[in-house]
């Protein structure tokens, strides 16, 4: 398993060299929020399409 900076780094090469500052922040939060939504699956923390459907309707 890889650390948060490996794979920090391994998302940076893979840009063009002439990527902004802005686009290489956005794809590293792109990168956590999957990360963490992999790991909450992992542990179970999830919610079903029809819970999230009637937390919608709700609002």
């Amino acid at each position: 398993m890889q650390t948060a900076k490996q794979e920090a780094l391994e998302a940076i090469q893979r840009l063009s060299d002439n990527v902004d500052t802005e686009e290489i922040i956005y794809r590293l939060y792109v990168l956590e929020n999957i990360r963490r939504g992999q790991q909450d699956a992992a542990e179970g923390k999830t919610q079903s399409a029809a819970e999230i459907l009637e937390d919608i309707r709700s609002w």
